[in-house]
């Protein structure tokens, strides 16, 4: 891949697992300047984050002022552009609805990281299923950036 300039995480709705894995990365450091953005792929309105997703960053000393969904859009993937997708459905998505996505450049973050399991929706579950999907984001975004570094 050319020079890395924005990272977009992806998922359904844009408003949480995708905000959490942004703010679990802006939360760690990286070697260098990257953009990093949040997305769904079906976004009719803007929305806030998930209230128990934000209460579970927000625990974890992470916040993200004013954050609202928004839907991915096709001039966002460009060649220096990596598109990390909570499950493989998502992943076909991305690309079989955006020109711009190529198989080198959406991956399904597990996979990219080496991690067998993909990043299950914790929407309409407890506080502790969301506490759960923190934790397994942490440790796949971890891998995330010691990939990254060493690029």
């Amino acid at each position: 891949m050319e020079k890395l300039e924005r990272i977009i995480f992806v998922a359904r709705s844009g408003s949480c697992r995708e905000p959490m894995a942004m703010g679990i990365l802006k939360d760690l450091t990286l070697n260098s300047e990257i953009e990093v953005l949040a997305r769904g792929l079906v976004v009719s309105f803007p929305e806030p984050m998930n209230g128990k997703a934000e209460a579970v960053l927000i625990s974890n000393g992470i916040t993200l002022e004013n954050f609202v969904s928004t839907q991915l859009r096709n001039e966002e993937i460009t060649e220096h552009t990596l598109v990390l997708t909570m499950e493989k459905g998502e992943k076909e998505k991305v690309l079989s609805h955006y020109e711009n996505a190529t198989p080198e450049r959406v991956h399904v973050l597990t996979d990219f990281v080496g991690d067998e399991l993909e990043i299950l929706d914790p929407y309409g579950g407890s506080l502790q299923s969301y506490g759960l999907c923190y934790e397994t984001l942490r440790k796949s975004v971890k891998k995330l950036v010691k990939i990254l570094n060493e690029e």
